[in-house]
């Protein structure tokens, strides 16, 4: 897991925590070139610093993500969870009622702490048909109406159908194609960022 570097100037500033499999983790990438390092390059530009912790496996499921995050939101007090998850169930064939129960509890998760959540959506290979790709797109739509949360509509969004941006195995982006991930996702992000508190508030003396 890459936790991003924390400056002592954002020590109180509650970190963004990235939930995701291997399309948020770097796959077949250094970890510096995933555009979870590419974000929290730009934020450290910013002010003030918001720190940024990849809780992000390669081959990590929505149940697996279900069972992690409990720990992850006692230990890192996140201020926004970004859930990138959903891609494996897909290509296994999960049922999308599974996929959309645990991501569902996921959400809900998060918003019994005081953070808040952005829903990263994926779309898979077209050989998986039309029924289950469209279920799957109106599954992560559904969610964020439901939760109220923002919605990246498709993660790879100009990347996945450009062989120039996409490694030999089809599904996870070059180095080349990460800022563009990144975009995607900050288009989204931004405003759900400018909506957050700066800093933690200290906790009383007692």
């Amino acid at each position: 897991m890459f936790i991003g570097w924390v400056s002592p100037a954002s020590a109180q500033t509650p970190p963004l925590l990235v939930l995701g499999d291997s399309l948020s983790a770097a796959y077949g990438l250094s970890p510096q070139q995933g555009w979870v390092a590419l974000l929290e390059q730009r934020l450290q530009k910013t002010a003030p610093l918001r720190p940024v912790v990849n809780a992000s496996i390669s081959g990590e499921t929505t149940a697996g993500g279900l069972a992690r995050l409990p720990d992850l939101l006692a230990g890192h007090q996140p201020a926004l969870v970004i859930v990138e998850l959903g891609a494996n169930d897909g290509l296994r064939g999960l049922p999308l009622t599974e996929i959309r129960a645990n991501l569902a509890k996921i959400l809900a998760a998060v918003r019994t702490t005081k953070a808040r959540a952005l829903l990263v959506g994926i779309e898979l290979p077209v050989n998986y048909g039309p029924q289950y790709r469209d279920g799957l797109r109106a599954l992560y739509r559904g969610l964020a109406d439901e939760f109220n949360v923002p919605l990246v509509p498709f993660l790879l969004d100009g990347v996945a159908l450009d062989p120039a941006l996409m490694q030999d195995d089809g599904l996870h982006p070059k180095a080349g194609g990460e800022p563009k991930v990144l975009a995607n996702v900050w288009e989204v992000l931004e405003p759900a960022l400018k909506a957050l508190p700066a800093r933690s508030q200290p906790s009383a003396q007692r």
